[in-house]
């Protein structure tokens, strides 16, 4: 999974994103390179350009009308995710992506094994919220602190988690 956040667990405001962030967008592409990426609708309604490139695009969703040229559609996450894992096993990747939104990750949280987390140190308003979840059950592999410049608005820190066994 991977997701920013604000130090409330804020998402995203009016299907937006709430940061720009250059360097956690780097990472973004960084991590998702080549991986499938599963998200929920409005996730990818709110793409600017879409599909992502380089990469398959699936949708979980229940509008089953939805209309996503370009992106594979499933009913629920897990037909999504058994798609995800059949594509990366066929391009020799290990992982899949999870990207959102809020009831995906939710959904997510249950099956994730790693974690991508950017907190960013700043409140904004939002609708969207990352689903709470028990820290304790994930250990930290590393840690990166962004501090705020001209690309990036906000100070952050990328942690990298894994699920405890």
């Amino acid at each position: 999974m991977v997701a920013a956040i604000g130090r409330r667990g804020e998402l995203g405001f009016g299907n937006r994103l709430l940061f720009r962030l250059k360097a956690d967008m780097a990472n973004f592409r960084r991590i998702t390179a080549k991986t499938p990426l599963v998200m929920g609708r409005k996730t990818w309604e709110s793409f600017p350009k879409r599909p992502l490139p380089g990469r398959p695009n699936i949708v979980a969703t229940r509008n089953l009308d939805l209309k996503a040229p370009g992106a594979f559609v499933f009913s629920s996450l897990p037909p999504a995710i058994a798609a995800a894992r059949a594509m990366a096993a066929q391009a020799g990747i290990a992982e899949v992506s999870i990207i959102g939104g809020a009831e995906i990750y939710a959904a997510g949280l249950e099956i994730a094994t790693h974690m991508t987390l950017t907190e960013v140190e700043a409140e904004q308003e939002a609708d969207v919220f990352f689903p709470q979840f028990d820290r304790k059950a994930w250990r930290e592999m590393s840690a990166v602190r962004v501090e705020m410049d001209a690309d990036n608005e906000e100070a952050f820190v990328i942690r990298e988690l894994e699920r405890r066994v």
